[in-house]
């Protein structure tokens, strides 16, 4: 899926949120919430999460904002902070941002993934913090045959991309609950769902197909783009013509998915991004290049509309018109941009750093290496490690490989510990030929 961790792309979340982290660590908060029998709300966010920030800017702020953190334990976790990470795969965190709701008796009451439009957040946090969605009740309500139930468990688990966890769970039902289940449009969704995840988990192609093309038959609103997403990745190695017949059929209806809910004034899905690349992805795999890049334009034009010439104005939006540039492989458009950026955020690491990057994996290691400096005095964590192996990258390219080993060598010092798997492909680069 586009949003996953592994493939997110760069950006920088706003402070708005940080007046209201109360806790030094999540265990802190727990323990806060715990003393103080309130609910802990972590937020589990990164600098280079583009969805983070629309959250931080769009979202988590103004007079709601502040109702629910004055009944919440609030704590801001950073995925790139080592005890935070560890956290991410405790609680099986796979989407930035995710927002988990604990109870004080350390159970967890629900979870949002990736961002939502204002009102939609608000309201799916009031129904967790209401106890209806307490796991523990709506399995018992399901055992005694409440389909809406059954719904809401399957949805839990989808959510916790726990797949296989969630269809043992679904067998343990009476089968007198089990035998009406595929009655109910949102169970019978529901269990589709989880088998993608089973897919996708196999990398079983075949299993993703089948289970994608039905989940997209069904009603899933804004997952819309990532669904098909997956539909399109599966469908790789399928013969040109075969993979044609396939994704034919979903054309028409993400045009209108597109038109209803993305390329309006009032979007009723926040992530615009993902769905105007899959649009370009699905265009792609039909052969459609002029398609590819009209969508591609319509989302820079509309971006650049929403932005009336002023990047700060919304960042979420700004990095979505170089995300939509960089697809294009408008170069010449790109480099103006990002220099702009680099302008209107010189606080962040992160503009300098893509920048640099590029111009690196262009060849150009003499001109980037500045901006990959400039990054390095600001990154952190796993950051810090992401840049210095572009740093590396560019001063073996310049045969400068003293000062590759010593760049090595204050990182490996100052953020290895934490990191152990990419400080050993950063240790690997001093010596690769890729």
């Amino acid at each position: 899926m586009r949003r996953l961790l592994a493939v997110l792309m760069f950006g920088l979340v706003a402070t708005a949120t940080a007046a209201h982290k109360e806790s030094a660590s999540l265990d802190d908060a727990l323990a806060q919430g715990k003393r103080e029998h309130k609910p802990v709300l972590a937020d589990f966010q990164a600098v280079w999460c583009y969805s983070c920030y629309f959250m931080a800017s769009h979202v988590l702020n103004g007079k709601e904002w502040n109702d629910l953190t004055g009944k919440v334990v609030f704590y801001e976790a950073d995925a790139d902070k080592p005890d935070d990470k560890a956290w991410m795969e405790k609680l099986d965190v796979h989407f930035l941002p995710t927002y988990v709701l604990v109870g004080p008796d350390g159970e967890e009451l629900g979870r949002i993934l990736a961002e939502r439009p204002r009102t939609a957040f608000y309201k799916e946090v009031a129904g967790i913090l209401s106890g209806d969605a307490r796991l523990s009740k709506q399995k018992a309500d399901a055992a005694k045959g409440s389909l809406a139930a059954v719904a809401d468990v399957l949805d839990t688990y989808q959510l916790r991309y726990q797949g296989s966890e969630g269809m043992a769970w679904f067998e343990t039902l009476p089968s007198m609950v089990r035998n009406v289940s595929d009655k109910d449009k949102r169970v019978a969704l529901g269990r589709q769902r989880l088998l993608l995840l089973q897919a996708k988990d196999k990398k079983d192609e075949n299993g993703i197909i089948d289970a994608a093309t039905r989940v997209l038959a069904g009603r899933i609103g804004c997952d819309h783009p990532y669904v098909l997403d997956d539909l399109i990745g599966a469908s790789k190695s399928r013969q040109p013509d075969a993979r044609r017949s396939l994704l034919t059929p979903q054309k028409a209806p993400y045009e209108k998915y597109l038109a209803s809910q993305v390329f309006t004034g009032t979007p009723a899905c926040a992530d615009q991004r993902s769905a105007v690349l899959t649009a370009a992805d699905l265009d792609a795999a039909l052969g459609d290049r002029e398609g590819e890049q009209a969508v591609l334009r319509k989302g820079i034009d509309l971006s650049r509309t929403k932005l009336h010439g002023d990047l700060r104005s919304d960042r979420n939006i700004a990095d979505n018109l170089r995300v939509y540039l960089v697809r294009a492989k408008a170069g010449e458009e790109l480099d103006t941009l990002e220099k702009q950026l680099i302008a209107a955020y010189p606080e962040d690491y992160v503009y300098n750093y893509r920048y640099g990057r590029r111009l690196v994996e262009n060849g150009n290691a003499a001109e980037g290496l500045p901006y990959l400096d400039a990054a390095a005095k600001k990154a952190y964590g796993a950051n810090r490690i992401t840049v210095t192996l572009y740093q590396v990258k560019a001063l073996r390219a310049l045969r400068r490989d003293d000062e590759a080993r010593k760049r090595v060598a204050q990182t490996v010092v100052e953020e290895g510990k934490a990191f152990p798997e990419q400080t050993r492909k950063l240790q690997e680069s001093l010596t690769s030929t890729g």
